[in-house]
């Protein structure tokens, strides 16, 4: 059965710079916010040396800088199972999972960069407190099937999420993101192959398998973030291009992907409430629980300390290897300046 939906990444209608402009409808004979305009109508990219209303700019070092933490930290929960996965195969492919993660989050830390943001600002506001990331990654991993539920609904719903950021108007996050999709891609098919292997195993491992749905599914779908009426800043980043569709829109996609996908698995999602509305075109599921959303955003979930003091550890322990290459950047520096004066 493909996971392959609707949601999978058409990489040709990525948008090129540039194409398509009248001649001489450059910054110049428009001026810099008409061009910016322009580029949006045009549905063409917004590049790190055109000029940029600050409020873009501000909600694009917001959001990248937020998928960027997401990664970094999304890849404790998996971590965790590292040592303790079944197989010398299972180790070997989840190590190399955790590996795209962090770099996801260097692809995206790059990007945000060229907003003018430096890393170390975003890394100071992260391990401080201050910055946010995805609320699921807040959540325990209590056994091997959360690995399986990880991949094919969180890593699920990340995809839906973030195809259609393949075409956001800002360069080089839609950049990022195509390489980005890809592996999420094979992640997904990752957990669901996990998934499977336990559904098809003893009646304990079938039963582990769906107390891992049971558990991850309501988080997943809360990935996408409050509902349309209470998302401030979703219609001004759909208005930019950034983003192309709704929390709701996108969260119904992800319902309707997965409901046919559970039947491969021979187990249930746990809401008796999932239907297609005729009416609307959508697919429709039982109230999420808003108030846990917001408690675990507020720092008060269930990981969100430990979460957070892995990561300032890990940032200590890595003080030498900075400082370390700073120095050796010093050091090539000097010499080439050196061979410059000698020349």
């Amino acid at each position: 059965m493909s996971l392959q939906t609707d949601a999978s990444p058409d990489l040709q209608a990525v948008p090129s710079a540039g194409s398509g402009f009248p001649s001489g409808s450059g910054p110049d004979s428009q001026g810099p916010e008409a061009y910016f305009e322009h580029l949006l109508a045009e549905d063409s990219r917004i590049e790190p040396r055109d000029w940029m209303p600050e409020a873009y700019r501000k909600t694009l070092v917001r959001q990248i800088s937020q998928h960027a933490h997401s990664e970094i930290i999304g890849m404790q929960p998996e971590a965790n199972w590292i040592t303790r996965a079944p197989s010398l195969k299972r180790k070997s492919i989840l190590m190399a999972k955790v590996q795209d993660e962090a770099g996801h989050g260097l692809y995206l830390y790059s990007a945000a960069e060229t907003l003018g943001t430096p890393r170390e600002k975003m890394t100071e506001d992260l391990i401080a407190g201050k910055a946010r990331y995805s609320s699921i990654f807040n959540y325990p991993t209590l056994s091997w099937a959360d690995m399986g539920a990880i991949g094919w609904l969180v890593d699920g719903a990340a995809i839906c999420n973030q195809v259609p950021l393949c075409r956001a108007s800002y360069g080089p996050y839609g950049r990022a993101m195509v390489r980005v999709c890809k592996e999420e891609s094979f992640h997904q098919r990752q957990g669901f192959e996990i998934l499977l292997e336990l559904a098809n195993g003893t009646e304990a491992q079938r039963e582990m398998a769906q107390d891992a749905i049971n558990r991850w599914y309501a988080p997943s779908l809360m990935m996408f973030g409050p509902p349309d009426d209470d998302s401030p800043n979703s219609k001004q980043s759909m208005a930019w291009n950034i983003k192309r569709f709704s929390n709701d829109e996108l969260r119904s996609r992800f319902v309707g992907m997965i409901v046919e996908q559970v039947k491969a698995l021979g187990l249930t999602l746990p809401d008796d409430q999932i239907r297609y509305n005729e009416d609307t075109k959508q697919w429709e599921h039982a109230p999420l629980d808003w108030a846990e959303f917001k408690e675990v955003l507020a720092g008060r979930g269930p990981c969100n300390a430990q979460r957070l003091a892995r990561r300032r550890e890990a940032h200590e322990n890595g003080a030498w290897v900075r400082e370390a290459a700073a120095a050796y950047a010093a050091k090539q520096s000097a010499a080439q300046a050196r061979k410059t004066e000698v020349a």
